[in-house]
């Protein structure tokens, strides 16, 4: 009767053991759930203290609701903490900056300055290339859109070349008299392996994403699939932050700042330039 006994607390022990681990297990992922910043709406949120740790907006008359001690402690979370590139005092001086109590910054979603790069793979006559798109948020009188603004593609590069680059004895030029000539000179413009961008005005730079429609439209690019979203934020006054996606278990998952830079705003259209790489 004994044996029995003890055996019978001995399962209830196993299964109350097992119970509590399964219990365990499904708050420790419940918990990084909620820590898991799913959406980019959400980061926006969280980034101004609009939301809590559970995902509930909060209301404007809520203590919590853009407070700046709440937003320096969610702040903290919203930053990638394996990465290597950002300095932590940056990252403290970034965050001390934005909650500042006299005069803290928010983010708009639709308040412009930002926007997204996406890496796409397209079939392009026969073969898989990478192409990098960047698109912007568009204002409409009733909601707004994301647009194309830009296009990277490696081929199109290839048509192109920078006169920049050019020996003297390489340009060439349209005589300012070739009017008098009803302009048959351009005869030797159009040569075949002519370089065509040199008679082009200055500060002439092509334009790639009608030459990326242009082959839509002939059926030389197809659509794959996308490799990669981030997004490039210039809201914040003299900063610069990019926002990428990690899908991991952790709590630190999700859309996360994973560069930082303090930067002037005529920096700023220098690092966009560079960006879109025009």
């Amino acid at each position: 009767m004994k044996l029995i006994t003890a055996c019978f607390v001995f399962i209830l022990f196993i299964g109350s053991s097992v119970q509590s681990q399964i219990i365990d297990k499904f708050v420790d992922d419940e918990s990084m759930l909620y820590a898991h910043t799913k959406q980019v709406n959400q980061f926006f949120r969280r980034f101004n203290g609009e939301e809590d740790r559970y995902g509930n907006r909060l209301s404007i008359n809520d203590p919590s609701f853009q407070n700046s001690s709440f937003r320096k402690e969610f702040i903290n979370f919203l930053f990638d903490a394996e990465s290597t590139i950002i300095n932590n005092s940056l990252k403290q001086e970034f965050i001390e900056a934005v909650t500042d109590t006299a005069n803290p910054l928010f983010m708009n979603f639709h308040g412009g300055n930002w926007f997204a790069q996406v890496k796409a793979v397209f079939l392009y006559n026969g073969a898989e290339k990478e192409c990098t798109l960047f698109l912007k948020l568009q204002e409409e009188e009733i909601g707004s859109k994301w647009v194309i603004s830009n296009v990277l593609f490696e081929p199109f590069t290839a048509y192109f070349i920078n006169t920049e680059n050019l020996t003297e004895s390489q340009r060439k030029f349209l005589h300012p008299l070739s009017h008098e000539l009803d302009f048959m000179n351009l005869v030797k413009v159009f040569k075949k392996d002519q370089i065509i961008e040199q008679y082009a005005e200055n500060g002439f730079s092509p334009d790639y994403l009608s030459l990326f429609i242009y082959e839509f439209r002939k059926s030389n690019l197809q659509f794959k699939t996308i490799r990669e979203v981030k997004f490039h934020i210039f809201q914040i006054n003299d900063w610069y932050f990019e926002l990428s996606e990690f899908n991991r278990k952790s709590y630190n998952s999700g859309w996360l700042i994973s560069n930082l830079l303090k930067i002037s705003k005529d920096d700023k259209e220098i690092l966009k330039k560079f960006i879109y790489q025009n």
